[in-house]
């Protein structure tokens, strides 16, 4: 399959902060000709430190309805569990990311010095809040269904009628573009356009 094949299917890439579902979304999106969002973009406010005020409900869906038509195909990164009941059926196709707890959290790490550099290291504006972050990261895969969670996403993708991939994202990101891209839903799509 070429880059920019055009698919108007809606997918959402899901799974744990550092799972890598900004970048498979984000890939996805470019393969197929897809307009890409990501839930923190949708979720959380622009503010500096980041990530620190979250918009109501409502407004985050009215931002997803403006930037996504229901009549476009787009590529849904991250987690919406508590607030995108609305969007859930639109979904064509569901992708659950999984990574070894130890290289996610070696992952966002990474992440967070490449972002925040100093602000998150000890005496930074950052420091507590980015510790706060990496505590809260760390619980996925032990965490209650309340938050988001191993056990919240198992459960929230049980309920779903869109077939679900799952994915081992510590393999090479042009492999899991090629796994997604190879299932049926999207196989079916890009055929009937090309045909």
């Amino acid at each position: 399959m070429g880059e920019m094949e055009t698919a108007v299917a809606r997918i959402h890439v899901m799974g744990a902060s550092g799972a890598g579902t900004t970048t498979l979304g984000a890939a996805l999106a470019k393969q197929l000709g897809l307009f890409h969002l990501d839930t923190d973009d949708l979720y959380w406010m622009a503010t500096d430190p980041p990530y620190t005020t979250p918009r109501p409900m409502e407004e985050r869906l009215a931002l997803f309805r403006s930037r996504a038509p229901v009549r476009q195909g787009w590529v849904l990164s991250g987690s919406a569990l508590k607030w995108g009941a609305p969007i859930e059926p639109l979904y064509d196709l569901i992708i659950f990311l999984r990574i070894d707890p130890a290289m996610r959290m070696a992952r966002i790490r990474r992440r967070e010095t490449a972002r925040y550099g100093a602000r998150i290291l000890p005496g930074g504006d950052m420091a507590e809040r980015s510790e706060a972050f990496l505590i809260w990261a760390e619980s996925y895969d032990a965490a209650g269904p309340d938050c988001r969670s191993l056990c919240a996403h198992q459960a929230w993708l049980a309920t779903q009628s869109a077939p679900v991939i799952a994915l081992d994202s510590s393999r090479p990101l042009s492999a899991l573009v090629e796994a997604v891209c190879r299932h049926p839903v999207l196989a079916r799509e890009l055929q009937a356009q090309d045909g």
